[in-house]
């Protein structure tokens, strides 16, 4: 039984990238394929596309030329004992502008560059570089 699905999630990919995979599969539902949507816009991952016969999403993960995981690392944030919240005055660079924050915001899921320019704040679900 999984408690976070979204700490799942992430932690499903960033493992997958270290061990060197093309691709990895979770269970459907619409939280994940959101966020592996934001991901693949930001850049982090490939593509995200749904099987057919089965209630599962397939991620192509992203690799550098030289072979390297763009993933290096994630931080989950806000947990389901801890929520973090942040308004859009509060929202700095990550990692001096290398690594993006990702909130869940009225508007959906977005970055934290995206955030600010569409001056909304949100929950802090998680940091990625």
């Amino acid at each position: 039984m999984v408690i976070d699905p979204i700490s799942n999630f992430v932690n499903g990919i960033k493992n997958a990238n270290k061990a060197g995979k093309e691709t990895v599969e979770f269970f459907n539902s619409k939280i994940k394929t959101v966020i592996a949507d934001a991901l693949s816009k930001a850049g982090y991952i490939g593509e995200v596309s749904k099987k057919k016969k089965s209630n599962k999403i397939e991620v192509t993960l992203a690799y550098t030329e030289d072979k390297e995981p763009k993933i290096t690392g994630i931080e989950r944030v806000s947990k389901q004992s801890r929520r973090v919240y942040e308004s859009y005055k509060e929202i700095r660079p990550f990692m001096n502008g290398f690594g993006r924050s990702f909130f869940s915001t009225p508007k959906g899921i977005l970055t934290d560059k995206e955030a600010r320019r569409e001056k909304v704040g949100g929950e802090v679900l998680f940091k990625i570089w």
